[in-house]
C-alpha cells in the first residue's frame, strides 16, 4: 500500500509515514456507522487477545470542526447505551462491557496546534516557556501584514517593530532582490513540545501505544507539497481561502505525526466522500488518494437507496446538448457585459448576476413552493429547505435581500415569494457567512466573547438545527440542550428583551432557505434539504460533489412495504447550476502572423466643402407636466425566447461517469421544473399593477415628472397594458415571463425611450443634451491609422471608407455616386454616438453613415446598413428619438433616419429623397 510519505522537513522533524487506508463513501452513506463498526471491531479483538498488534484498543477521531465532534461524541463507549453501538444495534448488549475497556477520543484538528508560549503580537519581552523551535526564513516587505502561498509578508514598520523587539534576529537586512524585497530573518519560538500535545490530545490514555486513527472528511488531510502551478489557486477561487486550507491540512498531519512518533499509529483510517488531491498540493489536482481502498460513491449511494436521489438539469427549451443551467454561473458570466464582468479577478455586480439569475432561481423556487405545500398535506411538519450557495459575501446579500426582505430594482423586479419572506418575527431565510462557521468551527478559545461572538454562536445554533423540530428528551422528559446553548439563549433574550422561553426552542426548526457564502461543504447535514442552487464558479469535480452533498441525506429512514418486501421510499433532491463535468479549455500558440500594410484615414483639408458636422448628444431633457404619449410605431417588441433564457427544465438523475462525463442513472422520473408553479399566485394584472408603480416612482424620484403619481399612474399602467398587449412576441409562451429579469428591465427600457410628452396639450418636445465638454463634432475630427482594408472616396471630406461588410462597401459606392447626394462619410473616428440603454446600463449607438443631401435646406440622412441584429428595433427606436429631439432644436437642420437592408433599399432612399427635394417637402 503506498504510504503518505513526509516531505524533507517533515522527516528532519522525525516523521515517518504510517498506514493509511481511504474509503470514499458517499454523503449520507453512513460514514458514523462504519466509524463504529471500526471502533468496536477493533476494541473488542484487542480485549479478547491483548498480544495482537493487529488491533487497538484506543482509538482516536479526528474530524475539520467542533459541529462534526459534536456529533461523533456517540462514538464514545462510555455513553454506554446512548452509544452508537447500542442505538444502531452495532454491538450486542453481552459485549459492551468489554467493549468499555477500549477508548474512543472524539476531537477536531485545531487541538493538533501547537500552543504558543509567547505574548502574542504586542510588544514585550517573549516568556521563554516550553520547546525552543529556531527557524530561518525570507521575509518579504509588502503593503501589509500576511501569509500566501507559504510566504510571510510584513510592512516595513511592523518588521522594524519586530527587529527592535528581539523577535526577529536580522541576518540579511532588506533589500531589492530580482524584483522584490526581501530580508531574510530567523526567529525563535517557544511552543509546547511535542510530548505535551500529544498528552493534551490522549488525555488519560496512561500511555498507551499502537492507537487506531480515524479520520473524518479525510479529504483535508494530507501532507501539502508548495509545487503549485500559477492556476492552482483556481481551485480554491480566493488566496486566503488557499491559505487556511492549507494552514489546516498540515496542522492536521503533522499532529498524526507527533502522535505516530511517540505512541505509534497502527494504522490510519481516512473516511471521506471525496478524498481527492485538491489544488497546491504539489499533486494532480482532483486525482483520488493513492492509497483508496474501496469506493462507495454517490452512484452506488444511490442505486442502493440510502441517500437521495440528485436530480440535474438534463434538458431544457434550448435544446443545447448541455442545458443552459447546468453550469448556471458560466451561463450568467456569458450574458454579462465586460462592465458587469468586472475583469478576470474582479467580482462581477450582484445585481447583475440577479439579473440573469432570476428566471431560473424563480424556476427551482416555484418547484420548492409546490414540494412544500405537497409536504404540509401530510404527516410532516418540518419544512423543506432550499440552499443557494453563493460566490461572496457581497452576492449573498443581495439574494438574501431579495429573497428574505422584497427587495428590487429597476432591472430586478420583487421575488415575491411569501413563503420565504422574514416577517412578524418569523425566520424563513437565513443568510450564512462561511467565515462565520470557520469561527464558530475552532470553538474553545475561537469563540471569542461579546454580543458578536453571541451572534457568530446563534447563527450556528440556527444552521444545525435546521430540520429539526424539538430536542432529544432524557429519560425525564426534559429537552436535552446542546453546551453553551441554554446560557446563549438567556443572553440573547435579555439583549433582545424577550422571554427566554420562546428562545429555548432549536432555532433553526423553521427554516426554510439558506443562502450561503461560498460552500456548506461538511459538518452540517440537514436531511430536509430538498433544493440546491449554485451561483459560484466551481472549478473542480469535488466542489461539486460536497455541495450536492448537503442535500443527500434522507428526510426519513423508515421502510415502507412494497411487493418485495421493505424498501425505502424514493427521495429527490433538485440541483441546478452545480456542473458535474469541469473540463478546462487552453487555447494554443501558432506561428507568428506576417506584418500588415496600415493606412491613415484622416479628412482633407483640399475637400472641406464636404465637411458635415453633427450634435453629440448624450442625453434628452423632458419633463412630464400632464400627460404621456407614445408613438407605437416607433416602440420596439420585445421576444420571451425560450432557446435563449429557458423557463423549462427537465431534471432527471445524473451523476459523472469516471471519465467525468455526466450520466444518466435509472432510478426516479425525469421531472420537469417550470415557471408555473412560481405564477400560481401571480395574476397578469397584479404584475402589470406592479411594474406600473415602479415606473412612476422611478419617473418621480429621477425628476422626469412634475404630475403627481394620481395623475401619471393611471397612464403609465394603460401604457404597460398595451405594450404587453400588442408588443410582446410570446409564441404561446406564458405573457407573465415579461415581468422576470432580465425581460423586466429590458421592457421598461424600451418603453421609457418611446415616451414622449403630449405637445399638443401645453407639453414641450424632447431637447438634446448636448455633451458639455464637445457639444459638435464634424468630420475634420477623423484622424486615425487601420490596417483593415479600405476604398477611396470622392464625395467624402474623409479620404478613405473602412468598411465593415460588403453592404457596407456597396451602399458607399451608390452614395458616392448618387445626384441626390453632397457629401457623406462613413462613422468610423468620427464620434457620432445615438445614446440608449439596454440591460441596465448606458450604450451608444454608432450608425454607419451620415449623408449630406442634395436641395437648398440643410438636410441630413442617418444611414444604417443592417445584417442580423437582435437589438434593432431598440437601436431604431433610439435614432428616431435623436433626430425628433435634434429636429425639435432646430441649429443642425432636418435630420432623417433610414435603414438599409440591401444596397437595393439605399438606392430607393436616395431617389425617395431627391423626389422630396425636388417638391421642397420634408419628411
Amino acid at each position: 500500500m503506498p504510504r503518505d510519505e513526509p516531505t524533507p522537513e517533515q522527516r528532519a522533524a522525525g516523521a515517518t509515514a504510517f498506514l493509511r487506508y481511504a474509503c470514499k463513501m458517499a454523503t449520507g452513506a453512513g460514514k458514523t456507522t462504519v466509524m463504529g463498526m471500526l471502533a468496536a471491531w477493533s476494541i473488542l479483538n484487542k480485549v479478547v487477545n491483548r498480544a495482537d498488534a493487529r488491533f487497538s484498543d484506543l482509538v482516536l477521531a479526528v474530524c475539520p470542526n467542533v459541529t462534526i465532534r459534536d456529533r461523533l461524541q456517540e462514538l464514545d463507549v462510555e455513553r454506554g447505551e446512548a452509544s452508537i453501538y447500542r442505538t444502531r444495534d452495532l454491538v450486542p448488549p453481552a459485549l459492551m462491557p468489554r467493549l468499555a475497556q477500549g477508548r474512543v477520543v472524539v476531537t477536531n484538528w485545531h487541538v493538533f496546534e501547537p500552543r504558543t508560549q509567547g505574548v502574542g503580537d504586542v510588544s514585550a519581552p517573549v516568556v521563554k516557556v516550553g520547546q525552543a523551535v529556531t527557524r530561518q526564513e525570507r521575509v518579504y516587505i509588502g503593503d501589509k501584514n500576511t501569509t500566501a502561498r507559504g510566504d510571510r509578508y510584513l510592512t516595513e514598520a511592523e518588521y522594524l517593530r519586530l527587529v527592535a523587539s528581539g523577535e526577529l534576529e536580522e541576518v540579511e537586512p532588506p533589500a531589492d532582490r530580482d524584483g522584490r524585497r526581501w530580508a531574510l530573518v530567523k526567529w525563535t519560538r517557544y511552543v509546547e513540545s511535542d510530548t505535551s500535545i500529544v498528552q493534551r490530545v490522549l488525555g488519560r490514555s496512561r500511555g498507551k501505544q499502537n492507537i487506531l486513527v480515524m479520520n473524518d472528511e479525510a479529504h483535508h488531510a494530507y501532507r501539502i507539497q508548495r509545487e503549485q502551478s500559477a492556476d492552482d489557486d483556481e481551485a480554491f477561487g480566493d488566496e486566503e481561502v488557499e491559505e487556511e486550507y492549507v494552514r489546516e491540512a498540515t496542522v492536521w498531519i503533522e499532529g498524526l505525526d507527533r502522535i505516530h512518533k511517540l505512541r505509534g499509529i497502527n494504522r490510519c483510517i481516512d473516511l471521506s466522500a471525496t478524498p481527492f488531491f485538491l489544488g497546491s498540493a504539489g499533486r494532480e489536482t482532483g486525482r483520488p488518494f493513492p492509497w483508496t481502498v474501496s469506493d462507495f460513491g454517490l452512484i452506488d449511494a444511490v442505486e442502493s437507496g440510502l441517500v437521495k436521489i440528485p436530480q440535474l438539469a438534463v434538458r431544457d427549451d434550448t435544446g443545447s446538448e448541455r442545458p443552459a443551467y447546468h453550469n448556471l454561473w458560466r451561463w450568467v458570466m456569458h450574458n454579462l457585459t465586460p462592465a458587469e464582468r468586472g475583469g478576470r479577478r474582479a467580482n462581477p455586480k450582484p445585481e447583475a448576476v440577479l439579473k440573469w439569475a432570476h428566471i431560473p432561481i424563480a424556476t427551482i423556487v416555484g418547484d420548492w413552493e409546490k414540494t412544500r405545500l405537497d409536504w404540509a398535506g401530510t404527516e410532516e411538519k418540518r419544512p423543506p429547505v432550499l440552499i443557494l450557495v453563493c460566490k461572496d459575501v457581497k452576492l449573498a446579500k443581495v439574494v438574501y435581500e431579495w429573497i428574505a426582505e422584497g427587495w428590487s430594482s429597476y432591472d430586478v423586479p420583487v421575488l415575491g415569494m411569501e413563503s420565504l419572506r422574514n416577517r412578524d418575527g418569523a425566520t424563513n431565510t437565513i443568510r450564512v457567512d462561511s467565515k462565520v462557521v470557520a469561527e464558530t468551527d475552532a470553538g474553545g478559545e475561537g469563540a471569542g466573547g461579546g454580543s458578536k461572538a453571541d451572534d457568530a454562536r446563534w447563527m450556528r445554533f440556527t444552521l444545525d438545527t435546521v430540520g429539526l423540530l424539538a430536542w432529544p428528551r432524557d429519560a425525564q422528559g426534559r429537552d436535552l440542550h446542546p453546551p453553551e446553548f441554554e446560557e446563549l439563549a438567556h443572553r440573547r433574550a435579555e439583549r433582545l428583551e424577550v422571554p427566554v422561553e420562546t428562545l429555548l426552542h432549536p432555532p433553526g426548526r423553521g427554516v426554510r432557505c439558506i443562502v450561503s457564502v461560498g460552500m456548506l461543504t461538511e459538518g452540517w447535514d440537514a436531511r430536509t434539504v430538498t433544493h440546491v442552487v449554485g451561483l459560484r464558479p466551481f472549478q473542480s469535480q469535488l466542489l461539486c460533489e460536497q455541495v450536492v452533498g448537503r442535500a443527500l441525506r434522507r428526510a426519513s429512514y423508515d421502510p415502507v412495504e412494497g411487493e418485495d418486501g421493505p424498501r425505502f421510499q424514493e427521495e429527490i433532491a433538485q440541483v441546478l447550476g452545480v456542473p458535474f463535468e469541469i473540463i478546462p479549455f487552453k487555447t494554443t500558440g501558432g506561428p507568428p502572423k506576417p506584418p500588415v500594410t496600415r493606412r491613415h484615414v484622416r479628412a482633407l483639408p483640399e475637400r472641406a466643402e464636404l465637411a458635415i458636422s453633427f450634435p453629440r448628444v448624450e442625453g434628452y431633457t423632458q419633463v412630464v407636466r400632464n400627460r404621456l404619449d407614445v408613438d407605437w410605431d416607433r416602440v420596439p417588441a420585445i421576444t420571451l425566447d425560450p432557446t435563449k433564457i429557458p423557463s423549462e427544465v427537465k431534471m432527471a438523475a445524473a451523476m459523472p461517469n469516471n471519465q467525468g462525463r455526466v450520466k444518466a442513472v435509472d432510478v426516479g422520473k425525469v421531472r420537469e421544473m417550470t415557471l408555473e408553479t412560481f405564477f400560481a399566485t401571480k395574476r397578469l394584472q397584479q404584475l402589470v399593477f406592479e411594474a406600473a408603480g415602479t415606473l412612476t416612482r422611478d419617473f418621480i424620484a429621477t425628476g422626469a415628472a412634475s404630475a403627481p403619481a394620481h395623475v401619471l399612474f393611471p397612464q403609465v399602467q394603460r401604457i404597460i397594458a398595451r405594450y404587453v398587449d400588442e408588443k410582446v412576441r410570446d409564441d404561446g409562451k406564458d405573457k407573465r415571463v415579461l415581468f422576470c429579469a432580465p425581460y423586466y428591465g429590458w421592457f421598461l427600457e424600451r418603453l421609457v425611450q418611446s415616451l414622449s410628452i403630449d405637445t399638443a396639450n401645453g407639453g414641450q418636445a424632447e431637447a438634446p443634451k448636448l455633451d458639455r465638454a464637445k457639444p459638435e463634432g464634424s468630420t475634420s475630427d477623423v484622424d486615425f491609422w487601420t490596417s483593415r482594408p479600405v476604398t477611396d472616396t470622392r464625395r467624402s471630406h474623409v479620404n478613405y471608407m473602412v468598411a465593415d461588410s460588403a453592404l457596407e462597401a456597396k451602399a458607399a459606392g451608390k452614395l458616392d455616386g448618387s445626384a441626390a447626394v453632397v457629401a457623406w462619410v462613413k462613422n468610423a473616428g468620427l464620434g457620432l454616438a445615438i445614446p440608449y440603454a439596454h440591460n441596465g446600463e448606458r450604450h451608444d449607438y454608432q450608425p454607419d453613415f451620415i449623408v449630406r443631401l442634395a436641395g437648398p435646406a440643410q438636410r441630413f440622412l442617418v444611414l444604417e446598413t443592417k445584417g442580423h441584429d437582435e437589438l434593432y428595433e431598440v437601436k431604431k427606436s433610439a435614432a428616431e428619438r435623436w433626430c425628433a429631439a435634434v429636429n425639435a432644436d432646430g441649429r443642425w437642420g432636418e435630420w432623417i433616419y433610414r435603414i438599409a437592408w440591401s444596397v437595393g433599399d439605399v438606392a430607393e432612399y436616395l431617389i425617395e429623397l431627391d423626389q422630396l427635394n425636388a417638391s421642397g417637402s420634408s419628411r
